[in-house]
C-alpha cells in the first residue's frame, strides 16, 4: 500500500524531469515544451522506507517511462542517477532518484515480473483520514510465476537509445523507456501496461536471466 500525502512539493516532479530528461539518451525529443503526466503506477517497498513510483510522460510524439524512487538521505553511489532534490511540505528534503540505480526498485520490478506481485495500491493522506485513489496506470505480468527472486542488493544501469539494462543478481532486466516504439523486445517474463487512450497492452520491462 503507497501512502500518498497531500503536500506541496518544490519543484514538482515534471518540473524535474524537465531538465533532467534532455540529458538521457534515449530521449529523442527536441525538448520537453508541453510536457505532461499521462499517469503513474507504484509498487511497495516491504520496508516502507522508499517511494517507488513510476511514471509515464507525453512529450512531442513520444510516450516515456520514467521510474523514479524517493529517499529521505542521499543513496550512497548512486550520484550519476540524482535526478534532483525537492522540498515536500509534509516529509521534507526528498532525494529523487532514476530507480534503475536504486535496489529498492530492482528488486520490486523483479518481484512484480517473477512473483506476480501486484502494483500498490494507493491511498491519499488528507488530515487524518485516507482516501483510496484509483489507478491512472494499470501493469501485469506474462509468462510463468516463478517461486522467488534473487537478492539485490545493488544496481547499475546502462543506458541505450530505447531503455535502460540493469545487470543484478544474475539477472539481466531491460527497462523500456520510449514506449512509442514500433518493435517490442521478445520475453517471457515481462510486465505490461495499460493506460487511459491506451487499450492495448504496452510492454513496460523484460527479465530474464543473465
Amino acid at each position: 500500500m503507497a501512502i500518498i500525502h497531500q503536500a506541496e512539493l518544490q519543484p514538482t516532479k515534471l518540473e524535474l524531469l524537465e531538465k533532467w530528461l534532455p540529458s538521457q539518451p534515449w530521449f529523442k525529443e527536441p525538448g520537453t515544451a508541453g510536457l505532461r503526466k499521462v499517469g503513474s503506477y507504484r509498487f511497495d517497498d516491504p520496508a516502507g522506507e522508499v517511494g517507488i513510483e513510476t511514471i509515464i510522460v507525453s512529450v512531442g510524439s513520444s510516450t516515456v517511462q520514467v521510474p523514479l524512487t524517493y529517499r529521505a538521505q542521499p543513496l550512497a553511489g548512486a550520484e550519476p542517477w540524482l535526478v534532483g532534490t525537492m522540498q515536500h511540505s509534509v516529509l521534507g528534503t526528498r532525494w529523487v532518484y532514476d530507480a534503475c540505480a536504486d535496489p529498492i526498485y530492482v528488486a520490486a520490478l523483479a518481484a512484480s515480473i517473477m512473483l506476480g506481485r501486484p502494483q500498490a495500491e494507493q491511498y491519499l493522506q488528507k488530515g487524518g483520514k485516507q482516501e483510496r485513489l484509483a489507478q491512472s496506470v494499470f501493469v501485469q505480468t506474462t509468462g510463468p510465476k516463478l517461486d522467488a527472486v534473487p537478492e539485490v542488493s545493488s544496481a547499475t544501469p546502462c543506458d541505450t537509445d530505447a531503455g535502460t539494462v540493469v545487470e543484478s543478481a544474475g539477472l539481466h532486466l531491460l527497462v523500456i523507456r520510449r514506449l512509442d516504439l514500433n518493435g517490442q523486445p521478445a520475453g517471457r517474463l515481462t510486465l505490461t501496461g495499460s493506460w487511459e487512450g491506451q487499450k492495448d497492452n504496452v510492454k513496460l520491462a523484460v527479465i530474464s536471466e543473465a
